[in-house]
């Protein structure tokens, strides 16, 4: 297979998925070594960033993906809000903050935190699955222990954890 053909079976992968797409996966799948793949991955992620059209390629998740440009952040909104999906409440979002950086953490420190009971928030983040049960905490009653999903850094655009914004960086944006 040319060179050109390994690129585009990439991109048609990408396409296919709808989600991120690990190199292992990628390499497995198009049967290429890691620094080829790797090559080929950057120029797609180039070639689609230079053409700056509606769909780009990042690094997301530990993986790959197609994303669209935020560009037309206004016009897909319009387009998603005609759509039956279901947003995040805003306590659905202030227990999958608590559950981001304490992770991992139990119900019960969750409702310390939010000084309420969290029982159907954390089940409707536990159906989305943005959020998932890690194991069970050490202590008396061994309750279960909830961190975020692959899902979860889909849904906010993020790589991986180390991107979630500091509260300095919260502060700033705040304070601007």
């Amino acid at each position: 297979m040319e060179d050109r053909d390994k690129k585009y079976l990439l991109e048609a992968i990408l396409f296919l998925s709808g989600e991120p797409v690990t190199l292992s996966s990628l390499k497995d799948i198009a049967e290429m070594q890691e620094t080829e793949l790797k090559k080929f991955m950057d120029e797609l992620m180039t070639d689609y960033r230079e053409r700056n059209g509606g769909v780009l390629i990042t690094e997301i998740a530990n993986g790959y993906q197609m994303i669209t440009n935020t560009a037309y952040a206004p016009f897909l909104k319009k387009f998603r809000a005609k759509s039956t999906s279901v947003k995040l409440s805003a306590s659905a979002l202030e227990t999958l903050a608590i559950i981001a950086y304490r992770q991992p953490i139990i119900k019960a420190e969750i409702e310390q935190l939010r000084s309420v009971n969290s029982d159907g928030v954390v089940k409707t983040l536990l159906d989305r699955k943005l959020v998932k049960i890690l194991g069970r905490k050490e202590t008396p009653g061994r309750p279960l222990l909830y961190g975020t999903t692959k899902e979860f850094l889909q849904y906010f655009g993020l790589k991986d954890l180390t991107e979630l914004p500091t509260l300095r960086d919260i502060e700033r944006e705040e304070a601007a």
